[in-house]
């Protein structure tokens, strides 16, 4: 368990200790951080939910996690579990959204953060693959939760579009305030380029329902067949329904082919994005999101570009993915100092802020990033919501 905690979570400080045993240096560092932002249209677009079904939640994550039998999966589990804060399984589902709340409410100008259902793995067929399904978070579940807390949360739905009742499941959560559909395609088995994802592009069109989608690789998968759906430029297809999409890391991770070359060459995930955010045919549409990009495994040439390329700015939205924050072995404070990213004092002030708040500490970190050579920072606009943008 000692293993899990130090490569998970399990904080000694609790995020209402902040305010009175913050050091000073640490304290003005959040309070730059908070220089021009207004907290009624700050949003955090990237929080995970997740659960085992325990108090009537619905919620499930695959079978492979509750069994030592399949020891990668299992620890996996548990790391997560306590990145999350959970200490009881049998009352983790309470327990994730107790420690999620806590950490939102104890940040003074917290904004609202966008928490993610997550449906199943659908076959094309219409039928679910529950062996290839890692976690499931139903709909009612994201929408019970923000109504509990209508000032920390906005949910954001999940549909497959192989489901059958997918267009009318769609409709549902629209006709009450949806507004963002998530996907993870090599995850769900969604090929975005699919022509039976016609009719629901056509739907979210007509709804002017925006679709976060997953790009580059996924460590949750393991096929190679899987993470093929997380190239980027299969999501041309909702694009050219006119269809809004924000592709979650910004791809910054893995390779896939390149569908435009003639021999179909291996590319970054991270390039193949940057040609459609370069695409004119999809500006107003296609956006990137910062989730994860801090991490010491992305935190290379796709976060050096988002900082350089200021014409892109304005088509950036900021996230989380929590828990993923508050995994200690994916925090590493080393690395973006050598690069100069952060100053070493910023480093030290952001490992105190990380103990008491991971989410805290994964927005001041975005908010002190600065370019090497020009020193240039990610806008304001950057982590708020757009009017024009809706979400």
């Amino acid at each position: 368990m000692c293993l899990i905690h130090q490569i998970g979570g399990a904080f000694t400080r609790h995020p209402h200790e902040l305010s009175s045993k913050l050091s000073q240096k640490a304290a003005d560092l959040i309070k730059r951080a908070y220089d021009d932002v207004d907290p009624q249209r700050l949003v955090d677009h990237h929080v995970h939910i997740a659960g085992i079904g325990a108090g009537g939640t619905n919620a499930f994550v695959n079978a492979k996690m509750h069994s030592w039998a399949h020891p990668f999966h299992r620890l996996k589990f548990k790391v997560y579990m306590s990145s999350a804060g959970i200490e009881d399984e049998q009352h983790g589902d309470a327990q994730f959204v107790e420690r999620l709340a806590s950490l939102v409410s104890n940040i003074e100008n917290h904004g609202k953060h966008r928490i993610l259902a997550f449906d199943k793995h659908y076959r094309r067929d219409g039928t679910v693959d529950l062996d290839k399904t890692e976690f499931y978070v139903p709909n009612e579940y994201v929408f019970e939760l923000a109504e509990r807390f209508p000032q920390l949360f906005v949910p954001n739905i999940s549909v497959n579009p192989y489901r059958p009742d997918a267009i009318q499941e769609l409709e549902k959560w629209a006709a009450r305030g949806a507004r963002v559909v998530k996907w993870l395609p090599n995850a769900m088995g969604i090929d975005p380029s699919d022509p039976r994802c016609d009719p629901f592009y056509q739907k979210m069109k007509e709804l002017d329902v925006v679709l976060l989608s997953h790009g580059g690789e996924e460590k949750a998968v393991e096929a190679e067949e899987d993470q093929k759906l997380g190239n980027p430029l299969l999501l041309r297809r909702a694009l050219d329904h006119g269809v809004k999409v924000i592709v979650a890391h910004c791809a910054g991770l893995g390779t896939n082919e390149d569908l435009d070359g003639k021999e179909r060459p291996q590319v970054d995930n991270f390039n193949l994005f940057m040609r459609l955010m370069d695409d004119k045919r999809y500006e107003g549409l296609v956006f990137g999101e910062t989730s994860a990009m801090t991490q010491f495994n992305r935190a290379g040439k796709p976060l050096h570009t988002i900082l350089e390329r200021e014409d892109l700015h304005g088509r950036l939205v900021n996230g989380s993915d929590y828990p993923l924050p508050a995994v200690n072995m994916l925090i590493r404070m080393s690395p973006l100092i050598k690069r100069g990213y952060i100053t070493a004092e910023e480093g030290e002030s952001l490992k105190e802020i990380y103990k008491f708040n991971p989410l805290l500490f994964d927005f001041t970190l975005k908010r002190s990033l600065k370019h090497p050579e020009t020193s240039r920072r990610l806008p304001t606009s950057v982590f708020m919501r757009d009017p024009a943008f809706g979400v």
